[in-house]
Parts: C-alpha cells; structure tokens; sequence
C-alpha cells in the first residue's frame, strides 16, 4: 500500500478530518488483554483511586494509538507513518457507566518536508482536556 493523498495537494494548514473515539471499561479490558498491560490503574477504580487517581484510565500507548488513526485514515496507509511521538499531559479518564469517555482528535499539517513528507500535528482532548501535548507525525505522502 502507499499514501492515497499526495504530496501537491496538501498545504500547511491543510486539516484532516475530525474524529471521535469511544472509550469504555470493556474497551480498556481487551486492550489490556491484547497488550498484556494488566496495571489495576486501567480497569480496578478502588486502586486507581487509592493511588491518587480520579477513577480508571486509558492506557497511554491506547490513547496514542487511538489519536494517528487520524492520520492513517486521512493518508489511507498506516505505513505511511514514519515518524510518530507524543507527550502524555492528562490522563483519558473513564467512568464506569454506559457512556465511558471520549477521545477527540484533529489534526492538520504543519509542515512540508523534504522527499514528498509532512509533518502533521495533532491535538488530542477528552473531557476538555488536552490529553497529548506534541502529538507529532511525519507522513510519507504519494
């Protein structure tokens, strides 16, 4: 597969499509199950909170994955990534009801680079919050 989009038609500034990412207790179980985190603070609200937490969180590397799917879907090829790095600055806290939480991501380019790449910057919020601080990806574009 290669990028779908191309190089001469993106600008900076140009925006990718916003998107949304439901996030329960359940989703946090078969995460847990499928990367082998099994740390209490995502799935055990007593032990969240004993240890200083408002109530269960999502794993960061979930969180992290979850926000450049914005950007393996606008580019339409997870392997056009070929840079990826964020900072974690607030914990995706998820209550244990029907709704859970949400994670709200957008994103646009900030930069053309060199060899048909950009660099796109994301930003990452749930309950308000901005949950990734230099969410960054360089993306290798057609």
């Amino acid at each position: 597969m290669t990028a779908k989009i191309s190089y001469e038609g993106v600008e900076v500034g140009t925006e990718l499509p916003v998107q949304s990412f439901p996030v329960t207790r359940a989703t946090l179980v078969r995460y847990a199950g499928a990367s082998g985190d099994f740390n209490p603070i995502h799935w055990n609200e007593k032990f969240a909170v004993e240890v200083g937490l408002p109530d269960v969180i999502a794993h960061g590397m979930f969180t992290m994955a979850e926000a450049i799917r914005v950007v393996t879907d606008w580019a339409g090829d997870p392997a056009a990534v070929v840079e990826y790095g964020v900072r974690f600055t607030k914990p995706v806290v998820v209550p244990n009801d029907d709704k859970g939480a949400l994670i709200e991501v957008s994103g646009k380019v900030a930069q053309k680079l060199d060899d048909n790449r950009v660099r796109v910057d994301l930003v990452a919020m749930s309950a308000g919050q901005k949950v990734l601080g230099m969410s960054r990806a360089v993306v290798q574009l057609a």
